[in-house]
């Protein structure tokens, strides 16, 4: 089992979560993070931290969230690891978080 970082965090990209990675399986895009499946210990705590709850266990994964798991998996091998918490997220985040659709806005 992995976690998996979901559409809620697409444009809004808060990074509360990589702070308390124990083994720094976060990776960031321009405006989503996503987790290295082969990286993550299932320790839970990252999922907590999520402000907008875009973090999933796998098994938690809705039908049209599996998508995720796969993306996750593909852009942890391109994008770079994040260790430290960004001073702010994106600056329009309140205005995206809980909007639904948003998987086209991905940027890679």
């Amino acid at each position: 089992m992995t976690f998996v970082v979901v559409e809620d965090c697409i444009k809004c990209k808060h990074t509360d979560c990589v702070e308390v990675c124990p083994v720094d399986c976060f990776h960031e895009g321009p405006n989503f993070l996503v987790i290295d499946p082969d990286e993550c210990i299932d320790c839970t705590l990252c999922e907590p931290e999520c402000p907008v709850e875009a973090i999933k266990s796998e098994d938690d994964l809705t039908d049209d969230e599996n998508v995720f798991l796969e993306l996750n998996a593909e852009l942890a091998k391109e994008w770079p690891v994040i260790t430290e918490m960004a001073d702010e997220p994106l600056p329009d985040a309140e205005e995206w978080a809980g909007k639904e659709g948003k998987l086209d806005l991905l940027e890679r």
